[in-house]
């Protein structure tokens, strides 16, 4: 008799393949103007497909943070205790840069070879990527300020990670965060409470409460409060120049869905000093600039979270037999998993293209800059509120064993909702994307330049493109129709850049399901026709181990 505990019919571990080998990545970084990268960002993968790190993110998720506000006599210190590996992963990533380093960097394409950074080491655990994202969004905003950003911004792009409160100008490298939400208005931030007060030495006496400050334990902060000329931005460090710890308190730590390796906080600003960022009275202008950088870092998030799942998912049909055959060669199971492909490959190339026009709006492009602004919106509506349904469909492709915590699917299923929250839920975004576009009008024709680029290459891509150019001339209750009209904008600019620089499998499944309408509501209802092979062999884990 064969042994009762003898393991068959399993896929075995996901190890020792490098995340980068990933066509549709790698044919944005290229597009994009940085190709130059492309030798660190296999180093990079190769090191977060291992089985070491993956061991790091699986330490981090089961040993979450762990909030100390007094020490053994009393004494207030407000820290947070992290496992070591966090640290190891936080190394990992501002070693390579994938914080404010392209701020400092003049090379063409640095904003692209950082999302690319991001996309691949937010594979391993994404909760250490928060901080990662707010320290690059703070420069932006900071720059408003030029004698603070003098002081601060060499500290915050440098590629040394320093961990611990002290004085921040004489460590070697700087951590940012970002406080804005209050109880009472969440993402209404004029409803915000928390006052600053001048002192007549340049600071301000900052008193308040905060509902949600992610990574408390980061050396700096950009945060709102009210001035009598109104909502205001103000920098506040953790730990003052005199060497004292500034009076932010963190109250509790968030039970959170999501990550659980992150620290998110409320915190308590008990007459803490900060310094205004820009001008009085116009602190969402000056923050908004750190919402703008994070919002494609949740573009990027979501579609790296797309890529974990269906590299999971592939790896499992690959190996897995059902009903006489390999998973991945029933069918069926081939629809599913190609139309799991397709979103990820789609929300990738967007996620790309936007950081290069990032790049180009830093080197002075007007028009780059306004595809950016309303491409950025829509696209993180529509990317971020993909990611839940993806994920979940992921997870089901490994049925039983997708449930249970040690495959790591719960994980990235918990996380999946996360990016359509921040930085402004779904209807935030989609009324931010008519905003954005009736403040610049001569964005909408920007917008429409970019998808004339892949004019003629599918009937199906010009039809819906005309359908948006009507839709958008509709302003009868365009506030009601956001979502649907936003969601229009997401699709066609998807669908364009798959044709200009994507595989053309993948173009045509895309197009034929998104925008041609024979697409059910669940995945794996692609039309027949497809060819589920090419966007498949794309879709697998390469290098290394993957391809013995």
């Amino acid at each position: 008799m064969p042994p009762t505990h003898e393991v068959t019919n399993q896929a075995p571990p996901l190890i020792g393949y490098d995340v980068a080998e990933y066509p549709a990545l790698l044919s944005g970084v290229r597009t994009e103007g940085a190709e130059w990268a492309i030798d660190e960002l296999h180093e990079l993968g190769t090191l977060a497909g291992s089985e070491q790190v993956q061991e790091w993110a699986r330490l981090v998720e089961k040993h979450p943070p762990v909030l100390r506000t007094h020490d053994r006599y009393g004494h207030r210190i407000d820290e947070v205790e992290f496992h070591p590996h966090w640290h190891d992963l936080m190394n990992v990533a501002i070693s390579h840069g994938l914080h404010a380093t392209p701020w400092r960097d003049q090379r063409k394409g640095a904003h692209v070879a950082r999302a690319a950074k991001n996309f691949i080491w937010g594979q391993t655990d994404p909760g250490h990527i928060c901080p990662i994202s707010m320290t690059y969004a703070a420069v932006p905003a900071l720059r408003e300020q030029p004698d603070l950003a003098a002081i601060y911004e060499p500290l915050l792009a440098s590629s040394t990670y320093d961990y611990g409160l002290r004085v921040p100008t004489t460590k070697r490298g700087l951590i940012a965060g970002m406080s804005m939400t209050e109880k009472q208005g969440g993402s209404d931030v004029r409803a915000n409470t928390t006052t600053a007060r001048p002192n007549g030495d340049g600071s301000y006496v900052i008193t308040g409460h905060k509902w949600f400050t992610s990574a408390p334990m980061s050396d700096v902060f950009l945060t709102l409060a009210q001035t009598e000329t109104g909502l205001s931005c103000f920098l506040l460090p953790r730990v003052l120049p005199d060497g004292t710890r500034n009076a932010i308190h963190l109250q509790r730590l968030k039970d959170k869905l999501g990550n659980r390796s992150n620290a998110s906080a409320e915190i308590e600003y008990d007459g803490a000093l900060g310094w205004l960022v820009g001008e009085e009275g116009r602190g969402v202008p000056t923050i908004i600039q750190m919402v703008n950088m994070t919002r494609l870092d949740c573009a990027v998030g979501s579609a790296a979270g797309m890529r974990a799942g269906v590299v999971q998912a592939v790896h499992h049909a690959t190996h897995r037999s059902a009903f006489g055959a390999k998973l991945i060669d029933q069918p069926l199971m081939a629809n599913v998993l190609a139309d799991l492909a397709v979103e990820a490959e789609a929300a990738t190339v967007v996620s790309m293209r936007l950081a290069g026009a990032v790049d180009r709006a830093v080197a002075g492009d007007e028009r780059e800059a306004m595809l950016r602004r309303i491409g950025l919106a829509a696209t993180k509506y529509w990317v971020c509120k993909r990611a839940p349904a993806h994920a979940a469909e992921a997870l089901e492709c490994l049925g039983g064993n997708g449930y249970v915590e040690e495959s790591g699917m719960p994980r990235l299923f918990r996380e999946s909702p996360l990016m359509s929250i921040w930085e402004g839920s779904g209807n935030v975004a989609a009324l931010d994307t008519l905003r954005a576009m009736a403040k610049q009008p001569e964005s909408v024709e920007v917008f429409f330049d970019e998808l004339e680029r892949a004019m003629g290459t599918d009937s199906r891509l010009d039809d819906a493109t005309a359908r948006l150019r009507k839709e958008l001339t509709d302003l009868d209750d365009i506030q009601y129709r956001a979502r649907r009209v936003v969601e229009s904008m997401a699709l066609v600019l998807q669908g364009s850049l798959l044709h200009q620089y994507g595989d053309p499998a993948v173009a045509d499944a895309f197009c034929g399901s998104r925008l041609g309408g024979d697409w059910g509501i669940a995945f794996g209802t692609l039309p027949t026709g497809v060819d589920t092979g090419t966007i498949l062999d794309r879709a697998r884990p390469r290098g290394g181990a993957a391809d013995a």
